[in-house]
């Protein structure tokens, strides 16, 4: 029987336009009719003000929506649809979309099942580190990656130099310390960068500091997870080599989807992973080998990418940016706050912590406390080298009164 499915009918099933959203060519991220419009299409609990938005970006109703039919499809149609359909054309449609998005060719992009699976592939795949050579990461890298990293050069008898991000971190004092050292060691062959620190909110100057890498010859893993989806850029102007992100989280896409990309011309410094034989060498595909996915959360891709296409990148991300100033701005200069990411490079996420209260039981018992007491979920980050620290993240749901009540707890509480 001839397969009728086709690209177009299976992109056709996103469905995720908020048609009663009005559509400004570029809505101000102060025009809170606009944004209570949006926000009224997430269900939100009415429990607690949920500031951990850096976790898990919760997909608005119109994704959920189609996230619910693509699960009734695939447990109605099983293994046919999937073998005959998904498996084939469906797979090639979504990722050929995602690669549009992203600002890479089709056969740069890799679907993985989260930017980790991604990172970790990248990191011990690489194939160019010899004996005696030197990787670089610093202290507010996932710790995932750290890991790999650390395992990485285990593997290849290489060094490990592990950077202290100053505090406070200026985008001046950032690339300093990379800078000098970069030029304390010239066996450097590999570095880690991260674009927003998942522990302080710090947006890294990557392209700088992986143009001062390139010139030095060292090569570039770039972990995405925190930036892609609130920060408006394409993986084809980065300068970055290797990079590895998700769609759970800025997106809105269901958990467990993420994406390897390898530009073209650098892909066979990765290696294929664990010997995938599906694909041939020749492609992205064999450099991370899944298993059976969440086919249901990777139909789905396409309802996602289409409403963040439809609220628009930059919209996105200003928002996100002026929710963060809101709170912010009221705490800095605070005598007994420390916000931790400077006002020239962040995003939506910040951490701060009260003064003199920099150990990980101290800072555990503070977000406790704002959940107990006033009713706000925070999250405790431990690394910096200031010590540890809760993280604040809103979300487009998330409305300046909710701001007003953390500020207001932590000058009760600081």
């Amino acid at each position: 029987m001839p397969n009728a499915f086709s690209r177009r009918t299976f992109l056709g099933g996103a469905v995720a336009t908020i048609a009663s959203l009005p559509a400004p060519a570029a809505p101000r991220s102060s025009d809170e009719e606009y944004w209570a419009a949006l926000a009224a299409q997430y269900e939100v609990s009415p429990d607690y003000v949920n500031l951990e938005n850096a976790y898990y970006g919760i997909m608005a109703k119109p994704v959920m929506a189609d996230f619910k039919r693509n699960i009734d499809k695939l447990n109605r149609d099983s293994s046919r649809f999937l073998r005959r359909e998904f498996d084939r054309d469906g797979m090639d449609a979504i990722r050929s979309q995602l690669a549009r998005h992203l600002g890479a060719a089709e056969d740069e992009i890799a679907l993985t099942r989260s930017a980790t699976e991604s990172l970790q592939n990248l990191i011990v795949n690489y194939s160019r580190l010899r004996k005696g050579d030197t990787i670089m990461y610093a202290d507010l890298d996932y710790d995932a990656m750290q890991f790999a990293m650390e395992d990485l050069a285990q593997r290849s008898d290489a060094r490990v130099v592990v950077l202290r991000i100053p505090e406070p971190a200026t985008k001046e004092a950032v690339l300093d310390t990379y800078d000098k050292a970069m030029r304390a060691n010239p066996g450097l062959r590999l570095l880690l960068l991260t674009h927003i620190s998942h522990r302080t909110g710090l947006l890294m100057p990557v392209e700088e500091l992986t143009r001062m890498a390139k010139q030095r010859g060292v090569d570039v893993i770039l972990d995405v997870a925190q930036s892609w989806g609130q920060i408006d850029f394409r993986l084809d102007g980065m300068q970055a080599d290797f990079i590895g992100g998700n769609l759970h989280k800025w997106i809105g896409a269901p958990l467990g989807i993420g994406f390897l990309y390898i530009r073209k011309a650098r892909l066979a410094d990765i290696r294929v992973h664990m010997g995938n034989g599906l694909y041939p060498a020749t492609d992205v595909r064999s450099r991370v080998y899944t298993g059976t996915v969440n086919a249901a959360a990777l139909m789905t891709i396409p309802a996602a990418l289409q409403l963040h296409e439809q609220i628009g990148a930059s919209a996105k991300g200003a928002r996100l940016r002026y929710l963060r100033d809101h709170w912010v701005s009221q705490l800095r200069g605070h005598d007994r706050i420390e916000i931790l990411a400077p006002d020239d490079a962040s995003g939506a996420v910040t951490s701060f912590r009260v003064k003199g209260q920099a150990t990980p039981a101290g800072n555990a018992a503070l977000a406790q406390r704002l959940i107990d007491e006033f009713g706000i979920f925070t999250v405790v980050r431990h690394g910096p080298v200031g010590g540890s620290c809760v993280r604040v993240t809103p979300a487009l749901f998330t409305r300046p009164a909710d701001l007003d009540k953390l500020v207001a707890a932590l000058r009760r509480i600081a």
